[in-house]
């Protein structure tokens, strides 16, 4: 028998247990996690000088003691505590002005496990597209959206796990600084928060007569007689509207005898989405992100361009050329991608430069350079949904299959035009 000169035995000493600064239940904790909760502790401290975060701060844990979120136990052996931290926020309206200060405290639900903190965790979110397609639809019946924030939204779902979780820096209770907290119901940050909220408000819906759409289960309908109303959720906020004003009243209601609202407005703001309402339409647009990616990227002072691509040069692989960075191609394409909601003229360009996001060369970069030139001399175009045009659904079909150098799809050609009726 070959014995390998090498010893393969590992020999580990035990450490005596005095010597151990933690709790032994508690997660693991490596360097990076320990730099960031000393980074945490430093901003924690910071917002107590401040009393506007204060107040804020209360205002979170006011929620909790509300919603009776947790119970102050002792850790049960055997279990362990998932740490908890502060996030703070700035509230902006569509302007950008600030509006309030927001706290919110989040579970470090990083380090839970799978099958032993949480098992399923899926929650349907409705798409932007969807979004687009409600305030087609509303532009098209004439009736105005509305819109509500549910306050402390996942603390109304309850999960079914039995979680615990450390108590937040700087708000120990002076009692009972080593005692832990039960979690009953779905605290921000854990892994089913989403879907215990979901089942909660759906449930919700359901039972006062709302009926839940077939293909987007985002989607809520509730017929009364002739007149129809239209809920979107979108994990807390709400978009909602109906041909008659009292079914958005009874709506609102509802709403009110079961969860607690910061605000009920029309809409104006969603999801980096402008929407302004008026009698003869309604206009959407993102010019205020626009701004934001242009900054994000230097493209403020850049000089313009008056088209998306250049004209008679398509793309190619380019194998000879040298690569570009890689992380800040994609960062590029991605903010881009998310513009196509109410640009849909830059579609094109996006998705030919978005082909080349696993090895990316100095001309795929010029091109997207370009793309952002051409947004900042176009910064405010949208998408306009006049009241008196038709609601049907306009698909265009392009069968040339020799444009497209790389792989022969089809990119270009006379289109023909299918009109399909939208069902209403």
């Amino acid at each position: 028998m070959n014995v390998s000169p090498i010893p393969i035995t590992r020999i580990d000493k035990d450490r005596p247990k005095d010597q151990i600064i933690k709790d032994l239940n508690s997660a693991i904790q490596t360097k990076r996690m320990t730099k960031i909760s000393d980074e945490h502790a430093m901003k924690v401290i910071q917002a107590l000088a401040d009393p506007s975060w204060v107040e804020a701060m209360q205002e979170e844990l006011l929620q909790f003691k509300l919603q009776k979120v947790w119970t102050l136990v002792d850790l049960p052996n055997g279990k362990r505590a998932i740490g908890t931290k502060w996030v703070f926020r700035n509230k902006k309206d569509e302007r950008g002005i600030v509006i309030r200060n927001k706290a919110r405290l989040v579970a470090q639900g990083y380090t839970q496990e799978e099958g032993i903190d949480y098992d399923e965790v899926f929650a349907p979110v409705a798409r932007i597209e969807a979004i687009r397609l409600f305030l087609a639809y509303a532009s098209f019946m004439g009736f105005i959206v509305y819109q509500m924030d549910v306050k402390s939204t996942f603390l109304y779902g309850t999960i079914e796990e039995e979680v615990y979780v450390c108590q937040p820096f700087s708000f120990e209770d002076p009692q009972f600084p080593n005692k832990v907290y039960k979690v009953e119901k779905a605290l921000y940050g854990l892994h089913q928060a989403p879907k215990a909220w979901y089942e909660t408000l759906s449930t919700y819906l359901i039972k006062n007569g709302f009926r839940r759409g077939t293909i987007d289960k985002t989607l809520f309908i509730k017929k009364d007689k002739g007149d129809i109303l239209l809920v979107q959720v979108y994990v807390d906020d709400i978009i909602f509207g109906s041909i008659k004003k009292s079914l958005c009243d009874v709506f609102e209601g509802l709403m009110h005898k079961r969860f607690q609202m910061s605000y009920i407005v029309e809409l104006t703001f969603f999801l980096v989405l402008q929407v302004q309402q008026k009698e003869d339409g309604i206009f959407i647009s993102q010019d205020k992100y626009v701004a934001e990616i242009l900054k994000k990227f230097d493209f403020a002072t850049m000089k313009t361009a008056s088209t998306l691509m250049e004209p008679n040069k398509a793309l190619v692989k380019d194998e000879e050329v040298d690569s570009v960075d890689v992380h800040l191609y994609r960062s590029m394409i991605g903010s881009l991608m998310y513009l196509t909601a109410s640009r849909p003229n830059i579609t094109f360009a996006v998705c030919a430069c978005a082909r080349f996001q696993v090895t990316p060369k100095t001309s795929h970069l010029y091109a997207v350079k370009r793309i952002f030139r051409y947004l900042k001399g176009q910064t405010k175009l949208g998408l306009w949904y006049p009241r008196d045009s038709p609601f049907d659904l306009e698909a265009f079909l392009d069968s040339d299959y020799v444009g497209a150098s790389l792989d022969r799809k089809s990119t270009t050609g006379n289109p023909q035009q299918e009109v399909v009726n939208f069902p209403a």
